[in-house]
């Protein structure tokens, strides 16, 4: 098994179209010893705050301790599952309510290892990479920095 792998870019600017997550499993239609996908993703909800609806996210990063922490992520998933395929995007700037902000999708020959490197991959996400939320409140331009549970 190769030991390492070529940095892909992780973070994208806005929220991730449903056309994105499409096209990307199109592609992967060839790739015929794929037996499995799991695809996670991370939508914004209209959380109840004391003052107003969160009407969406601002996202902002480090990106080059991010990129790096992707990076890591991703090969410790390699290592530990058996995975044939695995991207990893998250979103940058504003991301409205309803939107998609993260989109792991994992690729094995078998269901047990896509769905388990999956959990593996949001909880190492949310945990290490140094990406931080801004819940924008009300209509008044407030806002919470949001803390991951």
């Amino acid at each position: 098994m190769e030991t390492s792998r070529k940095k892909r870019k992780v973070l994208v600017d806005g929220p991730i179209s449903p056309q994105f997550v499409a096209d990307s499993i199109a592609k992967h239609q060839s790739q015929t010893g794929i037996g499995a996908h799991a695809i996670f993703l991370g939508q914004i909800r209209a959380d109840q705050k004391e003052d107003g609806l969160v009407s969406g996210i601002e996202y902002t990063a480090y990106e080059e301790m991010a990129n790096e922490a992707f990076y890591s992520i991703r090969e410790a998933a390699f290592g530990k599952f058996e995975l044939t395929c695995l991207h990893i995007y998250h979103s940058l700037g504003l991301v409205p309510v309803g939107e998609i902000s993260l989109f792991v999708f994992v690729s094995s020959t078998h269901r047990r290892a896509a769905f388990e490197a999956s959990e593996f991959i949001v909880e190492e996400i949310k945990a290490n990479v140094p990406i931080f939320a801004k819940e924008l409140v009300g209509a008044g331009g407030g806002f919470h920095w949001k803390e991951n549970k």
